[in-house]
């Protein structure tokens, strides 16, 4: 079980600035190891903070989070991924530990997100949503405990999306991880996630099963949120 205490992340634009912005105001959040959250809500409610509290690249301004069981194998795969120079095999085999099965570990990777024909290529020379797929690829290479994603297919095509959720379904099914996604996709969110939490000015506006979330949220402020999803859905 992975728990947040009354956890607030503020930000301080300068040296005068006291009280500064919260950003996220958590007084209470439970996640079960084992089960897919998906992150949900408008820009700049705390979804990115939340995720990079977790992968413990920031520190809770006040409160305290206790990781369980989790350790510190954790992959992260922030929106925009850094691409190192080389190849895309080179990307991949670069994050795993020196083995004689390396290439072949980096080669499973790559074929469950669709890019092991890409193994040559230049990493500068790929497209937004296929260095996404590459660091996915980087990130479920090895055994983790946890993974977080921001936003992990916001540059990727059609196809691209499907490879991206297909090998993160089969790699949570096969690990036994705990999964948590920030997305801009109710959609999505209803194909990958166990439960979503809608994030809203840094508070948690609701928390519940998934589909049931999405057919009857509890909170006015998500059913408008998800009214304006649903008739873009119907216009598109």
């Amino acid at each position: 079980m992975i728990r947040f205490f009354d956890v607030k992340v503020v930000y301080h634009k300068d040296s005068r600035d006291a009280e500064g912005r919260c950003v996220l105001n958590l007084p209470r959040l439970n996640l079960e190891e084992g089960c897919r959250y998906a992150l949900i809500g408008p820009n700049g409610a705390g979804k990115s903070t939340l995720i990079k509290l977790l992968a413990q690249l920031i520190e809770p301004t006040s409160g305290t989070i206790e990781m369980g069981g989790i350790g510190d194998r954790i992959g992260y795969l922030p929106q925009k991924p850094f691409m190192f120079a080389g190849t895309v095999l080179r990307n991949v085999t670069l994050g795993l530990p020196r083995a004689d099965n390396r290439t072949a570990q980096a080669l499973a990777a790559l074929d469950k997100v669709g890019m092991r024909e890409f193994q040559k290529e230049r990493s500068a020379r790929l497209s937004g949503g296929e260095a996404q797929r590459v660091a996915l690829a980087r990130v479920i290479a090895q055994e983790r405990r946890m993974i977080l994603l921001d936003e992990p297919t916001s540059a990727t095509d059609i196809a691209g999306e499907a490879k991206i959720e297909e090998a993160l379904t089969a790699y949570w099914r096969e690990s036994g991880c705990t999964l948590v996604f920030a997305t801009h996709s109710p959609a999505q969110a209803g194909r990958l996630a166990d439960e979503i939490i809608v994030l809203e000015n840094g508070v948690i506006a609701e928390k519940n099963d998934a589909h049931q979330l999405l057919e009857s949220p509890k909170n006015p402020t998500v059913r408008t949120f998800l009214n304006y999803w649903r008739l873009g859905d119907r216009t598109n």
